[in-house]
């Protein structure tokens, strides 16, 4: 079982990673690889560059646990890549159409695959949807998936941290084919808007460059991940970032899931952590929503 509190289970086929954006800079997975490389575990042997990594970090491909998911028998919900990201620089596309293809014959299960490497994804998605890397290794299905019709137990989505790497990252995840799209607004260290509208729109602010209402053929994501920082020289979460985030994904349709209110805030409440007891919080943000389920079969 995983601590994440909106999965259950994670799997890593790869650890490591590199910083890219403001919202690594206290990443809970860096400490947590140093300490377990201090631990001897042999996946956290592999040290990434001091500026961007650290101890235990550097980006490792592990081929003993690519299959796992396909001895799971029962249905569970898969965090992809916990402790790294599956469209880093250096893991090779063969690894990655790898993990994709044990993803798909593995269909009782449903996969969230969460990235800062958008541009990578889309590229990605886009090639292996339309067959480019087909083999027929490990008894994987043959492909049932093209651009326009993806994995339905795949979910993909971005970290969002601020307005600025909304602007880039979320418009990149609306046009990667996929079943079920997510961002990550964790950790949430600015306001967001998950668009920025059409100039045609009739509630278009021109000003403010935003739709304060729908816009004609705009497509949103499914599903919106709310949460605070923690650990160390966490920085403060307002609650009004949240509350208008929140907003924004119920009038788009899209399920909520507040993770925690930050380390800053529960120090502020005295209750201790990072802020992760709902039974704390203003009642209004006690919201933990899911989409549904999309596992099944390559023909459900």
């Amino acid at each position: 079982m995983s601590s994440i509190e909106w999965t259950g289970v994670t799997w890593n086929p790869t650890t490591g990673c590199d910083r890219v954006s403001p919202g690594c800079d206290r990443c809970y997975a860096l400490t947590m690889a140093g300490r377990l490389k201090a631990m001897g575990l042999a996946k956290y042997q592999t040290d990434g560059p001091e500026r961007t990594s650290g101890p235990g970090f550097g980006l490792a491909v592990h081929e003993d646990v690519l299959t796992a998911p396909l001895r799971w028998r029962s249905p569970r919900t898969v965090f992809v890549n916990s402790m790294s990201d599956l469209f880093h620089a250096h893991v090779p596309d063969e690894f990655i159409a790898r993990v994709f293809d044990v993803m798909q014959t593995a269909h009782r299960h449903t996969f969230q695959v969460l990235t800062k490497r958008h541009a990578r994804m889309q590229s990605f998605v886009r090639r292996y949807l339309s067959g480019e890397f087909a083999t027929e290794p490990l008894d994987v299905a043959p492909l049932a998936a093209t651009v326009d019709r993806p994995p339905r137990n795949i979910w993909l989505g971005v970290s969002a941290e601020n307005q600025k790497w909304a602007n880039i990252r979320i418009p990149a995840l609306m046009e990667t084919p996929a079943a079920t799209r997510f961002v990550s607004a964790e950790p949430l260290i600015g306001p967001v808007r998950l668009h920025r509208g059409h100039a045609h729109c009739p509630t278009h602010d021109f000003a403010g460059g935003f739709c304060s209402g729908p816009c004609p053929d705009l497509v949103l994501p499914d599903w919106v991940i709310i949460g605070g920082e923690s650990g160390p020289g966490a920085r403060p979460l307002d609650l009004e970032w949240v509350r208008d985030l929140r907003d924004q994904a119920r009038r788009a349709g899209a399920a909520v899931f507040v993770k925690q209110l930050g380390s800053v805030w529960a120090r502020e409440h005295e209750v201790g952590g990072k802020g992760g007891d709902p039974g704390t919080w203003p009642e209004d943000l006690r919201v933990r929503q899911m989409p549904e389920p999309t596992s099944g079969g390559p023909d459900a």
